[in-house]
């Protein structure tokens, strides 16, 4: 199950790379759009770690003793 956790993981971080080149592509015409496109990434990254930290939390609670 955690290896789809995983998966949805790096998912995060494809987001925040194609809002980045989104943000670096409308730069100069749409510079308010750039600023929400630069919000996303800072919040796919930001929820790439918090959820590699949240999965890696379960999967220790979950292994056996």
């Amino acid at each position: 199950m955690s290896k789809y956790f995983k998966y949805f993981e790096y998912a995060y971080l494809f987001l925040a790379a194609f809002f980045l080149f989104e943000a670096v592509r409308i730069w100069n015409t749409e510079r308010n759009r750039a600023y929400l496109f630069l919000f996303f990434v800072l919040i796919s990254i930001f929820m790439f770690f918090f959820k590699r930290r949240f999965r890696r939390k379960i999967e220790e609670r979950n292994k056996p003793k």
